[in-house]
């Protein structure tokens, strides 16, 4: 995987390990910048004439919205491949020929895949910037850019912070790439979680080679009052091997009005939707609910990667 170095044109985007702070900065500089032009309602041009693919082998809602509104606000335009029982991967052909084939009409692909490893096998097949939307329990760099652009947009710096990730952390790549970025910066990660579902000892191990603090926990209690930040993860059905394993632990934690009494007054609560049964719907009333949030900044986000892949120069 190539690194960012400060230069995104043309680049794939397949982990948080090809970015450094400065690049990070300059992505988020950009997502400023086309926030402010959307809610302006100037129009914005850059990327007319522009395709990008949208290759989905997993159901989504958010993120592939998310990136069909980003290009579109950009002036681009888009081809949805949402459901690939209706393409001709239902008849057998393999992802790279289907890369090859949809590089042919598009000058970007964002791929998600149920199998982790997918998206950069996918890089070698394609002369055009793959992004990875998600790769089984691998990654999902942009949903772990949005939420890092989130959460520094909540306290003006991500120094300092203390991050604790609650759920099924074993399986949601959104927190494996988030617990990544957050390396990068000053911060303590609390993982709460049954013990099935901790975050991996790999990643863990890779995170305390950064140096950075790590606690695990099995109740919330312990370190709420401490958290700036309470990210919460659904428990994923779908990576269980048995139906009775998923019910032993799919209630294990559900955020209610009660428990957020206990969080500070100046914290976030955020999830990468969707949702299930772990945030109760009247915690959507407190304000630091912040969840509908992170969904608008990724739109911001992916807004500043395409620019930044597709022109060597914004105008």
């Amino acid at each position: 995987m190539q690194k960012i170095q400060q230069n995104f044109y043309s680049k794939d985007i397949i982990s948080v390990n090809q970015f450094t702070k400065a690049d990070i900065d300059i992505l988020f500089a950009q997502a400023d910048l086309w926030r402010e032009k959307v809610q302006s309602g100037a129009p914005i041009t850059v990327l007319s004439g522009k395709i990008m693919a949208n290759l989905f082998y997993e159901p989504s809602t958010r993120t592939s919205s998310s990136f069909i509104a980003a290009m579109q606000r950009l002036g681009g335009g888009f081809i949805p491949i949402n459901d690939v029982h209706y393409s001709s991967v239902s008849k057998g052909e393999n992802l790279a020929d289907t890369i090859r084939t949809l590089e042919q009409y598009s000058d970007v692909i964002v791929l998600r895949h149920p199998e982790q490893g997918q998206a950069l096998l996918a890089t070698k097949a394609s002369g055009k910037p793959i992004i990875n939307a998600g790769d089984g329990i691998g990654e999902h760099p942009t949903q772990a850019l949005l939420d890092l652009y989130t959460i520094q947009n909540s306290f003006g710096s991500l120094e300092g912070l203390t991050v604790t990730m609650v759920g099924d952390l074993k399986n949601g790549r959104t927190v494996h790439s988030l617990a990544q970025l957050l390396a990068l910066y000053d911060v303590k990660l609390n993982y709460v979680a049954p013990r099935v579902l901790q975050m991996p000892i790999t990643l863990c191990n890779q995170l305390k080679n950064s140096g950075i603090q790590q606690d695990e926990h099995e109740t919330l209690d312990a370190v709420i009052a401490d958290s700036n930040v309470i990210y919460v993860t659904r428990i994923q059905k779908e990576r269980f091997d048995s139906l009775s394993d998923y019910e032993a632990v799919k209630d294990a934690f559900v955020i209610t009005p009660e428990i957020m009494q206990s969080a500070p007054k100046d914290s976030i609560l955020m999830h990468p939707l969707p949702r299930l049964a772990e945030i109760h719907p009247s915690v959507d009333r407190d304000p630091r609910a912040i969840y509908f949030k992170q969904v608008q900044n990724g739109m911001y986000v992916r807004m500043a990667l395409l620019s930044l892949l597709l022109r060597e120069e914004l105008s």
